[in-house]
């Protein structure tokens, strides 16, 4: 680890790059040379979700260069998680270490937020997530990390509000996956919920459990009318499996953990008609965002996924700053520049509080319907709210 008082010393762009074993970068060492850096997950369980973040990224940079009107060339710079706490002091430290690396996008999930942010912060390396959602992180005095997404104090309201208002549920099963997330995730739904006067069973079923039949049975033994669950697609699809062979016919819905068509995939027809929720559009479908997906698809030769677009939003508000900041950029102006200013972005406006909560929160309903994910519309519009 570098020593903590070198690490917060301003790296200036004349700086030049110090080559490390393993660095995503294969230019050497060069002072016309800064790096942006992703940490989320890149292999393991939930990589889908880290692919759909890392290519918005890229996409960012590669047309950042192609204009051609910043003094010094961008590289992106990945370091791989894999979406758990435990690896992700290891991944940051990466980062951290590489003098280039100028901000760094994520990390992607809540839990490895909670690890890694406080080495970032004490070395004064900008986090700006486009997905960690657990309400907890802004509360801990985190030196440089900055929520580029709605909480999930706004996701599990929005949820509850379309079960009270829309649905008119009387009873919910509330499944969490233990996960920092999920926990979060299921607490503001349940507090919302109670408050709306339904009732709730809540239960907690940790992530990789090996058979889900007996939670399945659970929730239909229960009579539940509608089911939350509160965790990351790799287990809301085999939970989904049990649901259907279980005989439950009640309503489903999960956040943003789960919006991706892997959990479609993975749950093949039990996925049909569940809902998904996230504070993120689909780009696909919203004009603002109808020629980032073309690129995307362009050079990807897939769909943008969940959070690409917020992902590709802010890197291009790093390099807004880095534009206006010039040969004066370095790590603490960097964040400085970005928790203090507001990019209009593609997807929204992006400016924070002095917590560095974003905000907005604008939350989305998307639900599964002959093996895709169709896009709803704004959840709070779509239950009167």
């Amino acid at each position: 680890m570098l020593n903590k008082n070198i690490v917060r010393l301003a790296i200036p762009l004349a700086v030049g790059a110090l080559a490390l074993t393993g660095c995503a970068s294969d230019s050497g060492s060069s002072g016309d040379t800064l790096k942006i850096a992703f940490q989320g997950p890149l292999s393991g369980d939930n990589v889908a979700l880290g692919q759909n973040m890392e290519r918005g990224i890229q996409l960012a940079i590669d047309q950042a260069n192609a204009k051609g009107d910043l003094p010094v060339k961008l590289e992106y710079f990945p370091v791989d998680d894999q979406g758990l706490p435990e690896k992700a002091t290891g991944a940051a430290q990466l980062a951290i270490d590489d003098p280039d690396v100028i901000a760094l996008v994520g990390p992607a999930f809540s839990g490895p937020t909670n690890s890694a942010a406080p080495l970032l912060g004490d070395a004064g390396l900008t986090a700006i997530s486009p997905s960690a959602t657990n309400p907890g992180l802004t509360e801990q005095g985190f030196k440089t990390f900055l929520r580029g997404v709605p909480n999930d104090s706004a996701q599990g309201a929005g949820m509850a509000d379309y079960y009270a208002k829309k649905l008119k549920a009387k009873k919910v099963y509330l499944v969490d996956d233990k996960s920092d997330y999920g926990v979060g995730l299921a607490k503001v739904a349940n507090e919302k919920l109670t408050a709306a006067g339904i009732e709730v069973v809540k239960k907690s079923v940790p992530a990789k459990t090996p058979d889900y039949s007996a939670a399945a049975k659970d929730v239909v033994n229960s009579k539940a009318d509608a089911l939350i669950y509160a965790g990351y697609y790799q287990d809301a699809a085999p939970f989904a499996v049990k649901l259907a062979e279980a005989g439950y016919k009640g309503a489903a819905i999960s956040g943003d953990g789960t919006n991706d068509m892997k959990f479609v995939e993975l749950a093949g027809d039990a996925a049909n008609n569940w809902f998904l929720t996230c504070p993120c559009t689909d780009a696909t479908v919203e004009a603002s965002t109808k020629q980032f997906s073309a690129d995307y698809k362009k050079k990807f030769k897939v769909d943008p996924g969940t959070y690409s677009a917020e992902s590709y939003d802010l890197t291009n508000y790093v390099i807004q700053e880095l534009k206006k900041l010039g040969d004066k950029a370095d790590r603490a102006s960097v964040y400085d520049a970005l928790s203090k200013g507001s990019y209009k972005g593609l997807t929204k406006e992006f400016s924070f509080d002095d917590k560095g909560e974003l905000k907005i929160s604008n939350i989305y309903l998307y639900q599964v319907k002959s093996g895709k994910i169709e896009y709803q519309g704004s959840i709070q519009e779509l239950a009167g709210s």
